[in-house]
């Protein structure tokens, strides 16, 4: 039986599964024709789950795939931690229809909903409704908005916490981040109960999840075994998109269909909201804007192309709030040139957090030894200005800049050039690390304070203290920096340190080989963060069996 063959087996027997799971009013309807005899029509499914995204404290977007064209519909409730409905006082409820889905969006469609109420749990219901206006599949989930900044307490408004004032209970929240999914072959193992990462994240009911960018692995394929170390046979679901890198749009979106195919990550995305990066393995491994591949794999060399690609499967399956942000037609100028829209975003959550994500791979200068002694990019410019004065603006007790990239790790691309900020180099801040250099300096001039970066991308988990009196650069404020990952991919690390900006590495933990699977979860990591009443920052680094590894409590400054 050849490959291909095997991978359609298991792709229509994971279908029918679904389908015998379905109920039948889900997947038919039976309508009459004009002479009286009745006909089946088939009934629009969501057979990638839903999700929610960049939810504040008055709104959030709302996700779903359709089986087929249709219009989208939501249905929100507001309901009591329970999931009771809420009656008299605070009761809402909201039908909203959304845009159409169409083979264009690879049947995927967003709703932006507005005009919440604030701290809020909501029941949600998604549908799609065909042409002939019959109704599809339900799907249901839940949300819950941030607090809003004029949250009352006993002794009043809170209004600006950034002092480090007492917060009201209610304004307390969690969430937890990571990254890298499916990535090194190891995709969606059900003997061991799939991505059981996400369950783990799952249990500690967080309010939201910041997914740090390697979403997909679209340079990985996936193969139906593969033979572990100890020499135990690793089982994967497969698809024919992920038997190869992927060039194609519909390659780059069957990445995202096959990842939505797990019961956990569809379980937690119904119930916990998404705030995502990018970064990589999106398009392909370390890219960067202009870059010619050497891989003998793809047909398709020039990364840009790739980029447009990915970029489009990418935004099409992640709930992303900004319009500036969202995909359209013509990312190529007049010269052929990557044009890239905006992915960074600040997302409010009320008055003990601000929500800053980076995107540090559109802007990328080329990899090199990043010793250049003039600022290269890893931002660009336009982002800089947007991050130093909107963090400086930030009212919000903690600052969180949720970056796709680490500051003090070395990730080496190739035996000179680096992939990431630093460069190997222990002295004064050169090429990239000038840009960053300057953000930090603009952090401290401005007095901003409590500030920590989250990010994953090398593998392994780690907690970073950064302070100018280790450092070759001085001009900056202390922080903190945590480092959270793989949730489902090969454990690596960990990484060698550069000193520019003077880290201490007070944690750490990696795999105990390079490579190795997920298996076991004991090196599988996710962050979790606890803000207190008090306004204490709790982290916690935390094993895909939901063992805590490591934890540390930041309390803010005034």
């Amino acid at each position: 039986m050849t490959d291909i063959s095997r991978r359609t087996i298991v792709k229509g027997s994971v279908l029918a599964a679904a389908l015998a799971a379905t109920p039948a009013a889900a997947q038919a309807a039976t309508v009459q024709s004009p002479a009286g005899v009745a006909l089946v029509r088939n009934r629009l499914t969501l057979p990638s789950g839903i999700a929610t995204g960049d939810v504040t404290s008055d709104s959030a977007v709302l996700w779903s795939r359709s089986s087929g064209a249709g219009r989208m519909t939501a249905v929100l409730r507001a309901v009591d931690d329970g999931g009771e409905v809420l009656r008299g006082r605070g009761a809402f409820e909201r039908v909203l229809r959304g845009p159409r889905a169409t083979q264009a969006s690879d049947f995927t469609a967003k709703i932006h909903a507005g005009n919440l109420p604030s701290n809020t749990r909501f029941a949600l219901e998604i549908s799609f409704e065909d042409d002939g206006g019959a109704a599809g599949e339900t799907v249901s989930g839940s949300f819950r908005t941030a607090p809003d900044a004029g949250t009352y307490n006993g002794n009043g408004r809170t209004g600006d916490t950034s002092n480090g004032g007492e917060v009201p209970a209610s304004s307390a929240q969690s969430f937890v981040w990571t990254g890298d999914t499916a990535g090194q072959g190891w995709g969606i193992n059900e003997e061991i109960g799939g991505m059981r990462g996400y369950r783990a994240m799952h249990q500690t009911r967080p309010d939201f999840f910041i997914h740090s960018g390697d979403t997909v692995y679209a340079d990985g394929p996936i193969t139906e075994t593969v033979v572990e170390k100890d020499g135990q046979v690793w089982r994967n679901l497969v698809t024919e998109e992920v038997s190869k890198v992927a060039e194609t749009l519909t390659e780059f979106r069957g990445r995202h269909r096959y990842n939505q195919m797990d019961a956990n990550m569809r379980a937690m995305f119904a119930d916990v909201p998404v705030i995502a990066n990018w970064d990589d393995h999106e398009t392909t491994n370390n890219w960067y804007p202009g870059e010619i591949l050497d891989d003998p794999r793809y047909t398709v060399r020039d990364v840009n192309t790739l980029a447009a690609r990915g970029r489009q499967a990418w935004q099409e399956n992640m709930p992303i709030a900004d319009s500036s942000a969202l995909w359209r037609p013509g990312t190529f100028d007049d010269a052929g040139q990557y044009q890239p829209a905006r992915i960074y975003r600040k997302i409010s959550r009320g008055p003990q957090l601000d929500i800053f994500c980076l995107d540090m791979r559109t802007f990328k200068s080329p990899n090199t030894d990043g010793k250049e002694p003039y600022a290269t990019s890893i931002l660009g410019q336009e982002q800089v200005d947007w991050l130093i004065r909107e963090v400086t603006k930030s009212k919000a007790t903690w600052k969180v800049i949720a970056a796709d990239l680490p500051l003090g790790i070395i990730v080496g691309d190739g035996p000179v050039n680096q992939e990431s900020v630093a460069n190997r180099d222990a002295g004064a801040p050169l090429g990239r690390e000038l840009e960053i250099a300057g953000v930090l300096s603009a952090f401290k001039r401005n007095q901003v304070r409590n500030v920590v970066w989250l990010t994953a991308d090398v593998h392994y988990c780690a907690a970073h203290h950064y302070s100018p009196e280790r450092a070759a650069f001085t001009d900056f404020d202390p922080f903190w920096e945590f480092v959270a990952g793989p949730i489902a991919a090969g454990s690596f690390g960990p990484n060698k340190m550069d000193g520019t900006f003077g880290p201490e590495v007070v944690f750490s933990k990696a795999g105990k080989f390079a490579g190795e699977s997920p298996r076991n979860g004991e090196n599988q990591f996710f962050g979790h963060v606890q803000l207190g009443e008090d306004n204490t920052f709790t982290a916690s680094l935390r094993n895909a069996n939901g063992a805590t590894v490591f934890s540390k409590v930041l309390t803010p400054e005034r």
